[in-house]
């Protein structure tokens, strides 16, 4: 089964609802939160292409992008294909 990664931050508002988006599917993801484990905020950066921001979402290690990207997704009816065979049980 593939992975979604969501990296985050416990105080931003737009990875609440991107989690919330996931969640809402049945996705089951790992989650690292750059604030609670600022080491690994270098590694989010490199694997998103130099972006800082989060959330940063990653989906079978696509790098998707942030809430927007995953809502433009959702939006443009893609993300469900995306997350095929990903959906936990």
């Amino acid at each position: 089964m593939a992975e979604v990664v969501v990296y985050s931050s416990m105080l931003c508002p737009y990875c609440i609802r991107a989690k919330k988006l996931l969640k809402s599917k049945g996705v089951a993801f790992n989650e690292i939160d750059v604030m609670m484990e600022p080491r690994r905020k270098p590694e989010m950066v490199e694997k998103a292409g130099g972006r800082t921001s989060v959330p940063q979402i990653f989906i079978d290690g696509e790098h998707i992008g942030g809430c927007d990207e995953l809502m433009a997704l959702e939006s443009a009816g893609k993300l469900d294909s995306k997350l095929e065979n990903r959906i936990a049980s």
